[in-house]
């Protein structure tokens, strides 16, 4: 037993375990069950609208809910990450993510069902804060960035399978059996969940709730490291934590920076995400065209997650977001000037989502280094929270200028600002990248 050694520390400079690694990939899982219920919502929605008889504005407002739930659950559910811990917080929001996709299936109105989709967003919105940290905190301190990364490009992997999941589902049933699935896979996370991710070892030494020293020397052994003898004296002001605490005069820059380059580069990516498929069929092209080329779009951003986090292995976290941003303004703005031609197509999505989800991967990293253990979820959540706002204007702008007459090349070209725009901010953010982070 080490009498010295601080915890975190211990598991900041010695190889990640196992069970470490296993604790990531069910980041990796739960982050796609957001990409699932996005892709699901919209693979429903034509049974939706025809049950119902309800027309595409009715409809459109239906399909906006969870991400209102959402931008609600990220920045209320992200403090409680940090007040209660990350497990509780995890467990508790895929129990509310369950009921929330079961009694879908029950809506027998618009109302209802809106009802039943902001709930579903809240579990969601607080899980993304919570498994930030988590993914963060499960690592070592050389392989943060890249664990951090990996869980992100659950939400493009979730996108595909979810995708390809609903097609089959609703060859033979109605638009129920999208959530029946969705609650089945989202209830069966619960006790994968609870048997193998324990609590947050830099949360249980920084709270330091009763039981401490047991619980984090219980999960050091399971991680086959050495337990310690006492845990280092933490200020009482650290262990309470508080949403307040990230708008605190040394934290209130960051906040604010992280949150406004959030909110830009997130217009651009649901610029691309939302507006492929129709911009695809009013080219000529089917729907199932349309979804294909739209499976292109997340292959990529899967694909540019992996290769950021990775080369966060060998260069700065924060140069990388600034350079795959201004690409990701590049790729969409090329877009705009793609023809009429699938392959074409495909290939260009393909390259819009490796560069504008890398962004996103990028700032979900870099939240994870700028925002300390007691404020991690809490600050993640705040800006991620705020940024969904960006989610529910992108799609409406884009409209808005497609119908005032403006081409693809132009409506393309100006969407794409927001991610320009927003690595121009980001260069204002001043901090310290851990030197581990490049190792």
């Amino acid at each position: 037993m080490n009498a010295t050694t601080d915890p975190r520390d211990l598991l900041d400079r010695t190889s990640m375990s196992t069970l470490q690694i296993i604790a990531v990939v069910i980041t990796i899982g739960l982050n796609g069950l957001d990409g699932f219920d996005v892709m699901s919502i919209s693979f429903a929605s034509p049974g939706i609208a025809a049950e119902w008889g309800i027309d595409r504005a009715a409809l459109g407002i239906v399909m906006s809910m969870e991400l209102i739930g959402m931008a609600l659950g990220s920045v209320l559910l992200g403090g409680v990450a940090d007040n209660i811990g990350r497990r509780k917080t995890i467990l508790g929001c895929l129990v509310v993510m369950t009921i929330g996709m079961f009694m879908a299936t029950t809506a027998t109105s618009p109302v209802n069902l809106s009802i039943w989709r902001v709930l579903t967003g809240l579990g969601i919105g607080g899980m993304l804060a919570a498994i930030n940290a988590s993914a963060a905190e499960f690592s070592n301190g050389q392989r943060r960035n890249l664990s951090v990364s990996l869980m992100a490009i659950g939400y493009p992997v979730g996108s595909v399978l979810g995708g390809l999941v609903a097609k089959e589902l609703l060859k033979d049933s109605d638009w129920r059996s999208v959530f029946y699935f969705g609650a089945a896979i989202t209830a069966a996370f619960i006790p994968i969940v609870y048997l193998l991710v324990p609590e947050s070892v830099h949360w249980l030494t920084r709270k330091q709730p009763p039981r401490a020293l047991e619980r984090i020397n219980a999960t050091l052994v399971r991680f086959g490291k050495q337990a310690v003898a006492a845990l280092p004296p933490t200020p009482p002001a650290e262990r309470k934590g508080s949403l307040v605490e990230i708008f605190a005069p040394g934290m209130l820059r960051i906040t604010v920076i992280m949150t406004l380059v959030y909110f830009l580069h997130i217009t651009t990516f649901y610029y691309i995400i939302k507006w492929v498929p129709k911009i695809v069929v009013d080219m000529g092209f089917d729907a199932s065209s349309a979804a294909g080329v739209l499976v292109w779009l997340n292959v990529g951003g899967a694909t540019g997650g992996v290769v950021l986090g990775l080369l966060t292995q060998r260069f700065g976290l924060k140069g990388l977001t600034i350079a795959v941003m201004v690409a990701s303004t590049v790729a969409v703005t090329a877009f705009g000037y793609t023809p009429a031609d699938l392959d074409r197509l495909s290939l260009i999505c393909a390259v819009c989502g490796f560069f504008v989800n890398g962004g996103i991967v990028g700032l979900y990293a870099m939240m994870a280094q700028v925002f300390p253990t007691q404020m991690r979820a809490s600050g993640t959540g705040f800006a991620i929270g705020c940024g969904r706002g960006g989610s529910v204007l992108a799609p409406i702008i884009a409209g808005f200028l497609f119908t005032g007459g403006l081409s693809l090349v132009s409506v393309s070209m100006i969407m794409s600002l927001g991610s320009i725009v927003a690595a121009a901010v980001l260069l204002l953010l001043k901090y310290r990248e851990p030197v581990t982070a490049r190792a």
